[in-house]
């Protein structure tokens, strides 16, 4: 005799082979056709549309009440409510202020902007760390520190090379 929280049936191990493979299948395609931009670095709004993807994915494959045709539906909601709010975000400014968030300065001509960075939950460490990944050894190296829309540090290197 068995134990269902180790071993339930051979049909549900078949089910969720099925399942998982026809539901992924199904996403990579979708994701494909959708284009580049569902799959770009992410800002705030694609983490949570990707994270809502891969609940419902899971939903799909281990959740035996969830019929397979409609989990294959809601990843195509959800591909599909991400295509419109990026299509209609690079035509419309207010959707691109409400899905987008502005990239914010962290240093400039070497001075740490402290209100800025406790805004961002920035830290000096972080801020330095990135200056020494783009080769940089003093905050002075540096014109400035960007943090972009997807959560990353861009430095811009002074030009005169102090």
């Amino acid at each position: 005799m068995s134990d269902p929280l180790i071993f339930d049936s051979w049909t549900g191990l078949g089910r969720i082979l099925f399942a998982g493979a026809v539901a992924y299948g199904a996403l990579v395609a979708m994701l494909r056709v959708s284009g580049k931009r569902t799959l770009s670095k992410m800002n705030a709004f694609d983490l949570i549309v990707t994270v809502a993807l891969g609940s419902t994915l899971a939903t799909v494959i281990l959740n035996r009440s969830v019929p397979l045709a409609e989990g294959v539906l809601a990843l195509a909601l959800l591909i599909c409510l991400q295509y419109a709010i990026t299509w209609t975000s690079v035509r419309w400014t207010p959707v691109e202020g409400i899905v987008k968030s502005e990239p914010t300065l962290l240093l400039h001509g070497g001075c740490f902007l402290e209100d800025a960075m406790r805004r961002q939950r920035v830290t000096r460490a972080e801020i330095l760390a990135a200056l020494r990944e783009s080769g940089l050894e003093s905050p002075g190296a540096a014109r400035s520190v960007v943090l972009e829309t997807d959560g990353s540090l861009s430095v811009v290197p002074r030009k005169d090379g102090r």
